[in-house]
């Protein structure tokens, strides 16, 4: 089951890939600002703690 759900899970993203790439880009790039965002958050907080 977790192979057919594996499978199907790839399937899914490259149709998404091949069927719209720009919409596929912009949601990577949104994401990885989404990843900065929270790592430069996680960076603010501990810097405050131990100033």
């Amino acid at each position: 089951m977790k192979q057919l759900l594996t499978i199907a899970g790839i399937g899914l993203v490259l149709f998404f890939v091949i069927a719209r790439p720009q919409d596929a880009a912009g949601l990577v790039t949104n994401i990885l600002g989404f990843l900065r965002d929270a790592a430069e958050s996680v960076i603010t907080f501990v810097s405050t703690v131990f100033t």
